[in-house]
């Protein structure tokens, strides 16, 4: 039987689309493992970095990379930037800073990431779901429960790690500004560039960040390794993640491309046991086959998308 014009164009439009998804899933996957190593960096940082200041000046640096970006590659656009959703996507991204690197300081690198970035799908879920009519679908379900109880196994049997009661409760408001800005960032995307987006998003965090550069004490800075780590944290873990980040985003739901950045937990963990000792009991784990399944699944379920 041939196929005609009619039907060959549908097929061809529903090819692009999946590859479309298939692309921005490894985008965002390639942010989350880039995400991944900001604990270390942070634990590797010289002794009496302020988890504040460290997280501020990341924006910094960060904000600017991605702002000198989006002017070499056509500016910030003409369009009028809508406030609510811009103010909130800055502001988000500036809690997140403060609640994640706190948190991290408190309960260390593994448990920290893994409990900020584990509740977040299902936040995530919840919020696309009230505020975008997005329906993560059965696929999202089995992925985030799978992960989730992953999630649990890491930070339940986590062996000698340190569970601080107030460290986690701020690693859960980091993964709460994670879904939200996250959120932010999708309204934002239709009609701009990545690079535009993610440059305001991230100086406005900066700018209501700076005002705790004021009060804390940077002599750190003048250490090689304390601005290695900045400049680190700034270009390479914001700004080259991020942009990565919103151009996946473009195609992925927000509950889907937030579940996909499980694979940040993962990364942080596996880094805090090779590099920094931190050590985790046989059934903890068992979390890692966990997490591994829940991105296979979900990875699994969008190639098909369009078949």
């Amino acid at each position: 039987m041939e196929t005609g014009p009619e039907t060959a164009a549908p097929t061809k439009a529903a090819e692009s689309s999946a590859g479309g998804v298939r692309a921005g899933a490894l985008l965002v996957l390639a942010a989350g493992v880039l995400w991944g190593t900001s604990g270390t960096s942070q634990a590797l940082a010289p002794e009496g970095v302020s988890p504040w200041s460290l997280g501020a000046l990341r924006l910094l640096v960060g904000g600017a990379a991605l702002m000198l970006l989006a002017f070499l590659r056509g500016g910030l656009g003409a369009g009028r930037w809508p406030f609510r959703a811009t103010f909130l996507a800055g502001a988000f991204v500036a809690s997140y800073q403060l609640s994640f690197f706190t948190a991290v300081s408190r309960t260390g690198v593994a448990v920290g990431t893994l409990v900020a970035i584990g509740s977040s799908p299902v936040l995530a879920g919840l919020l696309g779901l009230v505020f975008r009519g997005e329906r993560p679908g059965r696929a999202w379900g089995v992925a985030t429960l799978l992960a989730i109880a992953g999630c649990g196994l890491l930070v339940g049997g986590g062996g000698a790690i340190a569970v601080d009661v107030v460290g986690i409760l701020l690693a859960l408001g980091a993964g709460l500004s994670y879904a939200c800005y996250t959120m932010s960032i999708k309204v934002l995307l239709p009609g701009r560039s990545s690079e535009a987006v993610m440059a305001v998003v991230f100086s406005l965090g900066a700018l209501l960040l700076s005002p705790l550069l004021f009060i804390s004490n940077l002599k750190w800075l003048a250490q090689p390794s304390g601005m290695a780590v900045v400049v680190y944290l700034g270009v390479v873990v914001t700004a080259l993640s991020y942009w990565l980040f919103a151009r996946g985003l473009r195609s992925v739901p927000v509950a889907s491309a937030v579940t996909l950045s499980l694979a940040e937990p993962l990364v942080a963990a596996l880094l805090g046991i090779l590099f920094l000792g931190e050590r985790l009991t046989p059934l903890a784990l068992c979390g890692i086959p966990l997490l591994f399944a829940g991105l296979a699944v979900l990875a699994a379920s969008m190639s098909g998308k369009g078949r």
